[in-house]
C-alpha cells in the first residue's frame, strides 16, 4: 500500500522548538537562591523540579484540577522537599518563577531556519501546555505567524497521547493524520502514540543518547528534517506502520 505524502508538519514546542529545560532549570534554581541563599541542596533544585513537573501536569490535564491548582501544588511540594517554608501567597510565589522562566525563553539554534525551510507544508504546533503560555512561547521565539496555529488539549479536547490530540490536529490543518509528520523530543506523546492513529512522527533526540523505537526514525537536529522529508522509502515505511 502506498502512504499518503506529507502535506503538514506538526511541532511540539517545549524541547523542540523552545529551550524549556534550560529555562525551567535556571528560573527555579534563582527562585530557590533568592530564598534560601546557599541552600545545601541547591544543585539539586532543577532535577528535584523536573521531576515533580510531569506527574502534576498530569493531574491538571486528566481534569483532576486546575492548571493553577496545579501550580500550588508544585511549589508546596518543592518547598517541602526542601524545608522551606510555604509561602503565603502561593499564586505570587508561583508568578516569581513564571516572570524567571519567561525571561528564559529562546528558541534552540536551528528552530528558526528549520521552519523557514517547510514552505508548501501545512505548519502547526501540537503541544501540551497551557494555551495561553505556549501562545506567549511562540511569540516570544520570533515564531508567531510563521510555524501555524498553537494547538493544546484545552482547544482540541484532549492532550497527547489521547488519539483526540493529533486527530484534532490533523483536522486544524485540514489534513487526514496520514498526511501529518509529528517532530518531537517526547518518544510516547511524539512519537509512538500517533502512530494509533495513522500520523507519523521523527524523535528529536538531541541529546543523541539512545537509539530511536523500532520503525521510527531519529534526528538529532532540525536541520536534518529537511533531508529526511526526502527519504521516500521513510515514510513509505512508516505510512505502512501506522495501518497496521
Amino acid at each position: 500500500m502506498t502512504s499518503s505524502p506529507v502535506k503538514g508538519i506538526l511541532f511540539d514546542l517545549d524541547g523542540t522548538l523552545l529551550d524549556h529545560r534550560g529555562a525551567a532549570d535556571a528560573a527555579i534554581v534563582a527562585w530557590v537562591e533568592a530564598r534560601a541563599p546557599g541552600h545545601p541542596r541547591l544543585a539539586e533544585t532543577a532535577a528535584l523540579w523536573e521531576a515533580m513537573e510531569g506527574p502534576y501536569l498530569a493531574m491538571w490535564q486528566a481534569g483532576r484540577c486546575t492548571v493553577q491548582e496545579q501550580r500550588r501544588l508544585r511549589v508546596t511540594a518543592l518547598c517541602r522537599e526542601l524545608g522551606l517554608a510555604v509561602p503565603a501567597d502561593l499564586d505570587a510565589a508561583f508568578d516569581d518563577f513564571a516572570g524567571r522562566y519567561r525571561r528564559g525563553w529562546a528558541a534552540f539554534p536551528d528552530a528558526a531556519q528549520a521552519v523557514a525551510g517547510l514552505r508548501g507544508f501545512a505548519l502547526g504546533v501540537l503541544t501540551n501546555g497551557a494555551q495561553r503560555m505556549q501562545e506567549a512561547k511562540v511569540r516570544a521565539i520570533g515564531l508567531e505567524g510563521q510555524v501555524g496555529p498553537v494547538l493544546t488539549g484545552e482547544v482540541l479536547g484532549g492532550f497527547k497521547p489521547v488519539p483526540a490530540a493529533y486527530t484534532g490536529a490533523a483536522a486544524a490543518l485540514g489534513l487526514a493524520p496520514e498526511e501529518v509528520l509529528l517532530v518531537g523530543d517526547d518518544v510516547r506523546n511524539d512519537v509512538t502514540a500517533p502512530a494509533a492513529t495513522g500520523m507519523r512522527s521523527v524523535w528529536l533526540d538531541r541529546l543523541g543518547a539512545e537509539p530511536a523505537p523500532a520503525g521510527f526514525p531519529r534526528i538529532t537536529s532540525l536541520a536534518e528534517l529537511a533531508g529526511l522529508l526526502g527519504a521516500a522509502s521513510v515514510w513509505g515505511h512508516l505510512g505502512e506502520r501506522g495501518r497496521r
